[in-house]
């Protein structure tokens, strides 16, 4: 991203938590960001960010559809920065259909990577900078079990979860439950003037870390 041109922000209240969302000056998303993401992008205001919902409306409107089970695949401009080899992993995950999951070493198959590399491609679906709408949440372990997930293995659950995935808590004919312990990483701030949408009608995940801390 150009130093000089501007980039956009926003952040949306969703049943999973606060998206923090950021496009470039044209309107293409670059990022999609939870609290407690490993590796997630942060934002300030002034520099080349400013908080602006407006180029954000369409990805909104999208986001509330998904989340009401009404949309099954987002059509969003996309751009995400990253090595040759990440960004062929990020496209084979726009291959996952809604309602469906597949594997790591599928996923190395399917750009062909050797099972040696199995590995790195687990490392570049975990630097995916555009949760939920580049569908990382659909990969799993061979062994069926739920895995990693930069945004939490609670927020893969929901979202498997709504795309009917999961058989109670695990991923269907699995028989392994579910992790779900929440991440404890700091939560993004934000400037107290910039604009916040909401989508409904889930509730969203509890911050449960006040709760969990040592003395």
């Amino acid at each position: 991203m150009h130093m000089d041109m501007p980039a956009y922000w926003t952040e949306v209240a969703s049943p999973v938590g606060p998206l923090l969302l950021t496009a470039a000056a044209d309107g293409a998303l670059t990022s999609l960001s939870v609290p407690g993401q490993k590796g997630g992008r942060t934002v300030r205001d002034g520099d080349h960010w400013r908080a602006d919902p407006g180029p954000f409306r369409e990805a909104v409107a999208q986001l509330g559809a998904y989340f009401a089970g009404e949309l099954t695949a987002f059509r969003l401009p996309l751009r995400a920065e990253g090595t040759a080899f990440r960004t062929k992993v990020w496209d084979a995950l726009d291959a996952v259909p809604y309602g469906t999951t597949t594997t790591y070493g599928a996923i190395a198959a399917r750009v062909g990577a050797s099972r040696a590399a199995v590995r790195a491609v687990g490392g570049a679906i975990g630097a995916n900078p555009l949760l939920i709408l580049r569908p990382c949440h659909r990969v799993i372990g061979a062994d069926g079990s739920l895995t990693g997930y930069a945004g939490g293995l609670e927020r893969k659950t929901r979202l498997l979860a709504l795309e009917g995935v999961l058989e109670g808590e695990g991923v269907l004919g699995a028989g392994q439950p579910a992790n779900t312990a929440p991440s404890h990483a700091p939560v993004i701030s934000r400037q107290a003037n910039s604009s916040v949408s909401t989508l409904q009608p889930p509730e969203p995940i509890a911050d449960r870390t006040a709760a969990t801390a040592s003395p």
